[in-house]
């Protein structure tokens, strides 16, 4: 049986909320964005504003002056997550198969559906009004027998044409996909469009047309010896091949837990306000690695530095003794890598990590810390911040003009609520 697989992507959506929230907006340029930080980045911007040369990622100042009458809308992300959640119940009233991808973009399979719905296109259509109706967002539709060609049939041409829907079948490919530059194959980014243009390879259909053993020998010669996955992986979007399933839910088992933060560099060149952060964020990885019923046994800790003219990163880790989630345990080892590989220059984004998680039901003891009394403190205070949020509690140290929890707890994935 061939499969029918939908990428569904929301126009704008962040803007495209906003103007269904904001009537009077209808017919003006509108941006999401913080309006009182001119260097910070569009978040989204509606196809109006696109039209007068705002983009998304652009400086919200250099916006502004492309397009004085912009209306630029703070970020409310628990009513874009909220919208998100409201249109994969109206996927899942027409297949149980529904695989978020991002908060504005899901896979769908409805190779079991069609029989009540009509064909892929009259079902894309119902879809695209359902959601319409019920959110006022526009979205697009890529219809294929793969996940890899729905997403591609959805960035290269539902996006550009006026309905809004496009199949790409295996039919198809050597008269539409194979024609396309090499940069619009999905996961090519710049680096390795550049690998690909040295390697004579300009259309996606050079890649496609080549047999796998020539393409291996290629790759070879450009990037080496370990390069053959990557070879095998690139010639198969090529050719739309991709037999993974489209898988209903989000939930996969942890490998690791994060957290970063974006600094103003200006503001962090001394150790000592550099620590409150790196604290900060110890805190909330322990926090949210004890959420999972996880512990870590391997620490990262990553920094961006610059003073506006040089630059330089690093990202280092070292293993623990023992498992554990505990905050002070977390940060003395979080400590001591930054401050062992920190250059001296201003950091301009800082982010700690817990990885290789095994689980907490069994705890390593110790003669002189009682690790047992530390995790019930820890979990204590977790209870306190889960039902009056996150800055219902906190260390002193995140009062002084350095620390960024407070800002943080305002806001989801550092955009404000």
């Amino acid at each position: 049986m061939s499969r029918h697989i939908f990428l569904i992507d929301g126009q704008s959506f962040y803007a495209s909320i906003e103007k269904s929230a904001h009537p009077e907006y209808r017919d003006k340029p509108v941006a999401v964005g913080d309006p009182e930080r001119l260097n910070g980045i569009v978040l989204a911007a509606c196809p109006i504003a696109k039209s007068r040369g705002v983009t998304t990622a652009s400086r919200v100042g250099e916006a502004l002056a492309k397009c004085p009458e912009l209306v630029v809308i703070r970020p409310r992300m628990r009513t874009y997550i909220q919208v998100s959640l409201l249109i994969t119940e109206i996927f899942e009233s027409y297949t149980d198969l529904v695989e978020p991808y991002s908060i504005d973009e899901q896979f769908l399979d409805v190779s079991g559906s069609l029989a009540y719905f009509g064909s892929p296109y009259e079902m894309a259509k119902m879809i695209q009004e359902h959601v319409y109706l019920s959110t006022g967002v526009h979205t697009r539709v890529g219809i294929g027998p793969t996940k890899v060609l729905a997403k591609m049939a959805t960035d290269n041409y539902a996006k550009k044409i006026p309905e809004g829907i496009f199949e790409l079948s295996f039919e198809k490919l050597e008269s539409t996909l194979w024609n396309l530059p090499v940069h619009q194959m999905f996961m090519v980014a710049s680096a390795m469009t550049r690998h690909f243009t040295r390697m004579g390879l300009a259309c996606i259909g050079d890649i496609a047309r080549m047999e796998l053993y020539e393409f291996k020998q290629r790759m070879r010669r450009e990037m080496g010896k370990q390069s053959d996955i990557q070879a095998e992986y690139y010639w198969q979007t090529a050719r739309g091949i991709d037999p993974s399933p489209v898988a209903a839910g989000i939930r996969h088992q942890l490998k690791s837990v994060n957290h970063g933060k974006a600094l103003r560099w200006k503001l962090y060149h001394r150790l000592k306000d550099i620590e409150i952060v790196l604290l900060e964020l110890v805190i909330e990885v322990c926090r949210r690695t004890r959420y999972h019923h996880y512990m870590g046994s391997v620490v990262s800790v990553s920094a961006a530095e610059t003073d506006g003219e040089r630059s330089s990163h690093f990202s280092r880790q070292m293993t623990l003794p023992e498992p554990t989630a505990l905050t002070h345990e977390v940060a003395a080892a979080a400590h001591s890598l930054f401050k062992k590989h920190w250059s001296g220059l201003p950091v301009s984004h800082l982010s700690v990590s817990l990885s290789q998680l095994t689980d907490d039901s069994i705890m390593q003891l110790t003669f002189f810390d009682n690790r047992c009394l530390a995790y019930d403190r820890e979990r204590a205070i977790d209870g306190i911040k889960d039902r009056y949020g996150s800055d219902a509690i906190m260390r002193a140290s995140s009062l002084m003009e350095a620390g960024v929890a407070r800002e943080r707890a305002e806001q989801i994935g550092g955009h404000y609520k």
